[in-house]
């Protein structure tokens, strides 16, 4: 009586394998383990963009105060509103300089800056259009 194998023939035929990546993934542990990694990257994916959004509002709130400052610095000056911010880069009388560079927001936009501020009829108002990069849309900074 002749011996059986038990693992089957070591000589396979090429389409006898088809498909058996999958059904050695699916079969084995190794899915779990890929489950877990590809849930790990995505939470690590989340993670690095909620810290790269935050920055982004961090730096654009810095720079809408210093707009602000250089605004107030203006007027106790000159006694008027800046035209535009190219104004406060050179001054019409002043030698003094207000702001190094015109700045941008986290997302490399322009601000909007209206002086006398409508809601701030004393000061000014500095808006930047946030992520989305419009003014229409509700993720705007002040």
């Amino acid at each position: 009586m002749a011996k059986r194998r038990r693992f089957g023939s070591s000589i396979t035929l090429p389409w006898e394998r088809r498909g058996a990546w999958l059904r050695d993934l699916v079969r084995g542990r190794r899915w779990k383990l890929m489950l877990v990694a590809a849930a790990l990257g995505l939470a690590l994916l989340f993670v690095a963009r909620s810290a790269e959004q935050r920055q982004r509002v961090r730096e654009t709130r810095a720079a809408i105060a210093e707009i602000k400052r250089a605004v107030a610095a203006f007027r106790a000056d000159l006694g008027r509103c800046p035209h535009n911010l190219r104004e406060l880069l050179h001054p019409p009388r002043s030698g003094q300089r207000y702001l190094r560079h015109i700045p941008v927001d986290g997302w490399g936009q322009a601000f909007w800056v209206t002086c006398p501020g409508r809601y701030d009829p004393e000061g000014v108002d500095v808006m930047s259009a946030g992520p989305s990069g419009s003014f229409l849309e509700d993720d705007n900074l002040q």
